[in-house]
């Protein structure tokens, strides 16, 4: 900690995706809190991405929950929690230990997730507790443990910049882990020699770094990835004593992958010929070669087989666990990995041990001195909720996500939260869907009240600290989870006085039994003390000595897996062909985050930096679908599958792929009419990881028909909204919406019902076009402005917003707000690109016809690129559109946003 006696920096960890950036937190004397990249963490080196850069603007207390509730009353801890304890305890005793489950999140804190997993494996003698981790990353663990008998990444981040060949596979590292993206471009810019291959249906921004982009089509990754390994072996690229003495079953591998015809898996992809060998033989040459994957991987009905398809091509060529080599997993959320290590998932024990493993159920039962220890794994994610639907599951808890958003067949979700006896909801917000479906609602602590430790993708721990005092009764979730351990009866095991008690025993159970026959131990950091646990610098696992050592470390180089024979397993796939999509379901829907935004905007959802850029749920079509379906840029459509519908905003691009739809999966019924994409997903999943598909959903498409369509700015958030469409979102100084309605409701009327009663207006109408623009001024203060139309509103957004905060105007002035547009003297921005600048689309391709060609050059005009960095990809996206002299695609829908 330092600084001033009335300031003081925190040194803590980004709350946001995998990376797991260090943060230094500055709390002001006005009680405003500073932010800044940690230039002396090893994930970020002080680089932060535009949703980090914006932490200290997301820490209001709006919304937040501050007191336990009741069946939607104010309560105490104590009614509370023995409610809790009660509910539970009669559950089990009634109807035995699975009728009950936890469902956590990849949110919580290592020390949350393994009091939650210790209470529910061990003392209630059930696996029902999963986690939303389970959504982004289970086939990367299910295919870990097949290959290397442990859910064991090899690799580390300098990896990806000391290759000479960075395969991206289904992953926009750009937008979702946009720090490692700049990692990569940093160093591909210091090295000539280092190519890029981004393997993704979509071409994303991701795509701006690529040599070469292979946009296959959804779900047949492994035929690309076996028709690679039979070429290296054709090719004769094989390192043939690598495996001969560390690998089983490669035979059977080669056999179900061979052979390499390049014209079958062109038609099975849909990639040229061309591309298809590039790809190969770039593989084949390059010994230096990482390959990262993500959801675009993991999220599918065939996604264990993906990640093993990958990895047995690495396996076969020796390149893994050496600089510059290996296949690497890039999770999606803060701790995702401390989830895995403390047994989160429900088909995994504490500590990466199996739940199947008779001896390793002793070494946990041992260690926790429990009654006894859960012997099969538990229901996951959709089955979970699956059983609550069916009245299996009497008593459910969940912590720190929102399901109702977040499943597939949300809508779903929300019938078996309706149909379950007793749920419990711990969060740190009320704006959450899940929250209305809670009988319990129990306030816990945020991202900087909370104390405990973190593990990113590349296995290393990291402290998350806090800087601010609780608000109201809120309470951290470990505390939560034993104090309703110790009402159920286990005083003695959950007695811990603070997270670094919980730590010591995570730390020794790691240790328990293992002599080099697990992959994760941290024995080095055995009986820390509560002052060395504050202080804990970031440190990578293994720390298997006497002393922690922050070397780097990697696995398998030399093999030492961690399977029986201490070999790994090739593990032969073979291609499915993607799921028929029906004549009334002809696309394919694919959900992801956006750049600004995180899960179901909770948190990046209050700033009103992070909406500038994108604020309205979209779908990204190519032209022919859109032309197929009489849609037309910004015209507002539904998407629809057999599990439910959702209303978005067409932006149309050719960097979509013909027949698919891409939607984010943010938009809540907290801040639009109907953008839960989530309630149109199927619930499929892959049969081995129980990870559900959200990269393939048959879904149908079509425009909807609107009397009128309109935009609006105002100083007081909506609410009420009581139209057909409507999206919100903060702007500087107030508020933004999207909305559209039918002939039953007025445009004027509805305008008047969001404004005050003494509100001063001034409207102009044109009987031509059909166009209405009304503003309304409470006293000397814009109060709101709208503008109305036929179609979908042409008018400046940025201009518009920027009303809010703009001068006070003389009531002769005020007609200027009517004209709809900027004055002369102050030409439009276009739609918002940097968000930590506010620099536009039109600012950009301005300067870029005076001449300033590169992302640098943009920078020094305008400054655009130069904080975070996270727009870099998209201006090149730009200055590449201006240099070709032909228009974005999605110039109307940036409008619209």
């Amino acid at each position: 900690m330092t600084g001033t006696s009335k300031e003081k920096t925190v040194k803590t960890t980004c709350p946001y995706c995998g990376v797991g950036c260090g943060v230094l937190a500055t709390l002001k004397e006005d009680g405003s809190v500073g932010i800044a990249g940690d230039p002396d963490h090893p994930a970020n080196y002080g680089r932060l991405c535009s949703k980090g850069s914006a932490l200290g603007e997301t820490l209001s207390l709006e919304d937040r929950l501050l007191h336990p509730e009741i069946d939607g009353k104010r309560s105490d801890w104590d009614s509370a929690l023995s409610l809790v304890a009660r509910k539970f305890s009669e559950a089990i005793r009634d109807h035995g230990p699975d009728s009950v489950a936890f469902y956590v999140s990849g949110q919580i804190l290592t020390e949350d997730y393994y009091v939650a997993n210790k209470l529910m494996k061990g003392f209630i003698g059930s696996a029902n507790i999963d986690t939303n981790s389970r959504l982004c990353m289970a086939s990367s663990v299910a295919g870990h443990r097949r290959a290397f008998g442990s859910d064991t990444v090899p690799g580390t981040y300098e990896d990806l910049e000391t290759c000479d060949l960075l395969v991206l596979v289904g992953s926009n590292l750009a937008w979702c882990h946009p720090v490692l993206f700049q990692r990569v471009e940093a160093a591909k810019a210091n090295n000539p020699n280092m190519r890029v291959v981004v393997v993704d249906p979509r071409e994303t921004a991701t795509c701006a770094i690529a040599d070469l982009h292979l946009g296959l089509k959804p779900d047949t990754d492994v035929a690309l990835f076996n028709g690679l390994l039979a070429f290296l072996a054709e090719t004769e690229a094989l390192d043939r004593s690598y495996i001969a003495a560390h690998t089983n079953g490669f035979e059977e591998a080669l056999a179900a992958a061979s052979p390499c015809e390049i014209n079958r898996i062109s038609d099975q992809t849909g990639l040229t010929p061309h591309d298809i060998a590039t790809f190969y033989t770039l593989v084949a040459r390059t010994e230096k070669t990482v390959t990262l994957y993500s959801q675009g991987v993991n999220q599918s009905v065939v996604g264990t087989d993906k990640v093993n398809a990958i990895i047995n091509t690495h396996l076969a060529t020796g390149r893994i666990g050496k600089p510059g080599m290996g296949p690497f997993s890039a999770t999606g959320q803060p701790n995702a990995m401390g989830g895995r290590e403390v047994g989160g998932l429900a088909n995994m024990l504490a500590a990466h041990m199996v739940i199947e493993n008779p001896e390793h159920r002793a070494l946990v039962q041992d260690l926790w001195q429990s009654p006894v220890i859960a012997s099969k794994q538990g229901l996951k994610a959709v089955d979970l909720f699956e059983a609550a639907w069916d009245g299996k599951i009497k008593a459910l808890w969940i912590m720190a996500t929102n399901p109702v958003d977040s499943l597939p067949d949300a809508d779903g979700v929300a019938e078996a939260l309706k149909t379950c006896p007793f749920v419990v909801v711990s969060d740190v917000t009320r704006a959450a869907d899940t929250v209305a479906y809670a009988d319990v609602l129990l306030p816990a602590a945020a991202w900087g009240e909370k104390d405990g430790t973190v593990t990113n993708s590349e296995r290393r721990i990291s402290r998350q600290r806090k800087f601010l005092d609780l608000p109201g009764e809120t309470k951290p979730d470990w505390w939560q989870l034993a104090d309703v351990a110790r009402r159920m009866g286990f005083e003695d095991a959950f007695s811990y006085n603070g997270p670094d008690a919980v730590f010591r025993e995570h730390v020794a159970l790691s240790a328990a039994g293992n002599n080099g026959s697990r992959d994760f131990n941290i024995s080095a950091l055995k009986d820390i003390p509560a002052a060395a646990y504050n202080d804990l610098e970031s440190v990578q696992w293994p720390q298997a000595g006497a002393t922690v050592c922050n070397s780097e470390t990697r696995f398998f180089a030399k093999g030492g897996f961690f399977t029986p024979n201490g070999k790994a397993n090739f593990i032969a796939v073979s291609h499915k062909d993607p799921r028929k999509r029906e004549r009334r379901f002809p696309l394919v829907l694919n959900t992801g985050r956006i750049r600004d935004h995180w899960h179901t905007m909770t948190r990046t959802g209050k700033t009103s930096r992070l909406s500038s850029h994108i604020a309205e749920p979209f779908a990204e079509l190519h032209p022919q679908d859109a032309q197929d379906a009489g849609i037309n840029p910004a015209d507002l459509m539904e998407v629809k599958s057999p599990y439910g519908s959702a209303v978005v905003r067409a932006q149309i691009t050719d960097r979509a792929q013909k027949g698919s739809v891409f939607v984010p999966m943010h938009w809540t019924d907290q801040v639009s009419s109907k953008g839960r994409i989530d309630a149109v997903v199927a619930p499929e999943t892959d049969p081995v990881s129980g990870q559900p598909g959200s990269k393939f959903t048959p879904v149908a498409i079509r425009k909807l028909e609107f009397s009128w369509h309109g935009f609006a700015v105002l100083k007081d958030k909506p609410d009420q909204l009581d139209t057909g469409y409507w999206a919100t979102a903060p702007t500087e100084g107030g508020w933004r919406a999207e909305l559209a309605g039918d002939r039953c409701t007025n445009p004027e009327d509805f305008a008047g019902r969001l404004l005050p009663e003494d509100t001063e207006f001034l409207w102009f109408e044109d009987g031509t076009t059909g166009a209405l623009r009304i503003a309304g001024w409470f006293g000397a203060e814009l109060a709101g402005a709208f503008f109305f139309a036929p179609d979908p509103v042409a008018v400046s957004r940025p201009w518009a917003c920027g009303l809010l905060t703009a001068e006070t105007l003389t009531k002769d002035q005020r007609y200027r707000v009517l004209a709809g547009r900027p004055p002369a003297d102050l030409p439009d921005k276009g739609a918002i690109v940097c968000s930590c600048f506010q620099v536009g689309s039109a600012e950009i391709a301005a300067e870029a016809t005076k001449g300033a060609t590169t992302v640098k050059a943009i920078g020094a005009c305008l400054k655009a690129g130069t904080n975070c960095g996270s727009c870099r990809s998209e201006i090149q996206t730009l200055l590449d559109a201006v240099a070709k002299e032909t228009p974005r695609e999605d110039a109307d829908i940036a409008q619209a946003s």
